[in-house]
């Protein structure tokens, strides 16, 4: 009978430790620094996913974008240094290399200078877990930029509040060791009709204008990127075939690059990769990007 008994409380002993585990969900996981150059920040785990091999092309490659391309530059390498450099706002013409650029600075600057610089993606759906993410890297030894591809809000989103205190590091400031970079393909991050709603029922309208450029203001650099001229886009298609020495001729080369432009209705950076991947997809030539 007390056999049978002690083991009725074990089972239930066992139900309610699953039932308690369950409810404080999973346990935070062990980053390590050391394991990789690029991080993919993971909330529900507070962990940093390593990520091996980065989806990035060779700095040398981004062409037409020479004049922001050095900015950014600077600005990461004064910041891998240990001294003061802005927040980077990358906005503008879709498909013009703002998140190429990013993670080929990253690599570059590290790779120049051989100072451990971290670059931690977040994404825009966990931008209200920055707090949680700053917390954790104030204490880290590297340097690290956080970087948020493709940032914008949503009218009944506000989750830019969390953002604008993050930039700003509320009372405690942002830790020196930590860089905001993010792209976004227009220049005010909040959506002109939230401004606009905001506008018609505000007792004084300026303020609604206010807010909408109160987020971007955090950010002391913006880098605009502007649709290519056809010289542009032909230079880095040249870059492009010279790179990865694909053999065709400049004349067919550049007649199909033209052509591959009009039936995607525009040229950019990504539309000029688009076409380099199937030429040497038709040229049966493998392509390594680093």
């Amino acid at each position: 009978m007390a056999e049978e008994l002690n083991r009725l409380i074990l089972n239930e002993l066992r139900r309610l430790t699953v039932a308690v585990e369950r409810l404080a969900g999973p346990a935070p996981a062990e980053n390590d620094w050391e394991s990789a150059d690029c991080f993919v920040w993971v909330p529900p785990r507070s962990h940093l996913q390593p990520v091996p091999r980065p989806n990035r092309v060779a700095l040398s490659l981004i062409r037409g974008v020479d004049h922001v391309r050095d900015i950014l530059h600077e600005n990461t390498l004064r910041f891998a240094e240990g001294f003061p450099a802005n927040n980077v706002l990358l906005w503008g013409a879709r498909g013009m290399g703002k998140s190429s650029l990013v993670k080929a600075v990253h690599a570059d600057v590290k790779e120049t200078t051989g100072i451990s610089l971290k670059l931690v993606e977040v994404h825009r759906e966990d931008i209200s877990s920055l707090p949680v993410l700053l917390d954790m890297m104030k204490a880290s030894p590297h340097r690290v930029i956080v970087f948020c591809d493709d940032l914008s809000f949503d009218h009944d989103d506000t989750a830019y509040k969390s953002l604008k205190a993050a930039l700003d590091g509320g009372i405690e400031g942002r830790p020196d060791n930590v860089l905001f970079y993010a792209t976004s393909n227009r220049r005010h991050l909040l959506p002109r009709h939230m401004t606009e709603n905001e506008q018609s029922t505000a007792i004084n309208p300026s303020e609604a204008v206010e807010e909408k450029v109160s987020l971007s203001d955090r950010f002391g650099l913006w880098l605009g990127f502007h649709k290519c001229s056809q010289d542009d886009y032909l230079t880095m298609i040249d870059g492009y075939a010279e790179h990865f020495r694909l053999p065709l001729d400049r004349e067919t080369l550049h007649a199909e690059a033209l052509e591959w432009a009009t039936t995607r209705g525009g040229r950019s950076g990504r539309v000029a990769w688009q076409y380099i991947q199937d030429l040497a997809g038709r040229l049966r030539i493998t392509m390594d990007r680093g």
